[in-house]
């Protein structure tokens, strides 16, 4: 199963909208067959391991298939792989975790009605861990929000008049873009865009896609040639507001709160229903706030230089109104820390989603 979650995590950038699926066939004590999930339209894991194994000349009747999520009960872009396996004779069916997919689920059942010993819950949680942004979506009906910040150790994200290139190094600037390209959508608001037109796109790490970026505008205020719309393949989102001018590509999405400001509830839930699996958020502290304060944060990734900025430079989230009581404060449990060059990349996760 180690092997198979290897396997799964060569997708970990090109599977989207689908889950990160990687399988092993086992017959007599040998690996007959490997196979992952690459891209949606594209063999599924089971399916890709059964064709490897022939290429190799091996049987797969009375083989031990080790996948890393219940195999799938449904025809969607591919047949089932239910049937792929049954077809191919295997005997025994170990998946780390059973799907959450309402529509896929129930290959389990079908295999043990077809006489095909099924296990469930072999290193479930590193497969859960390897596909949150799925279980997120086809579970919540929104994608896991990853929200990445980097900051001083005082805990500034910029100075005063707004700069803050670079606060952390080269190393961790290069780790960041890492996690940009397994999230299938970027989210960031006007203001960063105003202060430091950023491409928000994947250029330090090797990629064969590039995520959805995602603007929040309340006004429509971003100009015609911000580089976060250069290149298309983007999402400017307005209280209302609409304006014409922007690249081809460029596609306004209009969704008003009760107060006139951008429903971020509702741009979850319309990124869940485009299939966004995974979240990566980079703004300042006035969105990061909003977010924070509507519970939609799910992991915190903190890049944390060694330097201070002190008073008056710009904290990280902006708050509509001030705390009470820390009573109020929001409650994150650690994940991670590991040292990126010269910084520490931090990762904590709301409470009850400590994994």
């Amino acid at each position: 199963m180690a092997r198979a979650l290897a396997l799964a995590e060569r997708g970990l950038r090109t599977t989207t909208p689908n889950p990160r699926v990687g399988c092993v066939l086992v017959r007599d004590g040998a690996v007959v067959g490997e196979g992952w999930h690459e891209r949606a339209g594209g063999p599924h894991a089971e399916a890709a391991a059964i064709a490897d194994a022939r290429d190799r000349g091996q049987a797969t009747r009375g083989a031990t298939a080790y996948v890393t999520l219940e195999p799938c009960n449904h025809h969607g872009r591919t047949p089932p792989c239910v049937d792929a396996l049954i077809d191919a004779g295997v005997g025994r069916v170990v998946a780390a975790m059973a799907d959450p997919h309402a529509v896929a689920a129930g290959g389990a059942e079908r295999l043990r009605a077809a006489g095909v010993t099924v296990d469930l819950g072999c290193m479930e949680a590193e497969a859960r861990e390897l596909n949150l942004g799925f279980v997120s979506r086809v579970t919540r009906g929104r994608p896991w929000v990853r929200l990445k910040i980097a900051s001083s150790l005082d805990g500034r994200s910029a100075l005063e008049n707004g700069a803050s290139q670079w606060i952390t190094g080269d190393a961790a600037r290069a780790d960041g873009h890492a996690w940009r390209a397994r999230a299938c959508a970027i989210l960031t608001g006007i203001g960063t865009v105003r202060d430091d037109d950023p491409q928000l796109t994947v250029r330090a790490v090797a990629t064969t896609r590039q995520p959805l970026r995602v603007v929040v505008d309340r006004h429509a205020e971003t100009p015609d040639d911000a580089r976060v719309l250069a290149q298309g393949h983007a999402i400017v989102v307005t209280a209302g507001a609409t304006r014409g001018g922007w690249p081809p590509g460029v596609e306004t999405l209009a969704l008003p709160d009760a107060d006139g400001r951008v429903d971020l509830h509702a741009l979850m839930r319309a990124l869940g229903a485009r299939g966004i699996n995974e979240l990566h958020v980079e703004a300042g502290a006035r969105l990061n706030g909003a977010l924070l304060e509507a519970g939609l944060v799910d992991e915190l990734l903190l890049y944390v230089a060694p330097s201070v900025l002190g008073d008056p430079a710009r904290g990280l989230f902006a708050r509509r109104a001030a705390l009470g009581s820390l009573d109020g404060a929001e409650r994150f449990a650690f994940h991670a820390v590991e040292r990126v060059g010269d910084d520490l990349r931090v990762s904590a996760r709301r409470a009850e989603d400590r994994r």
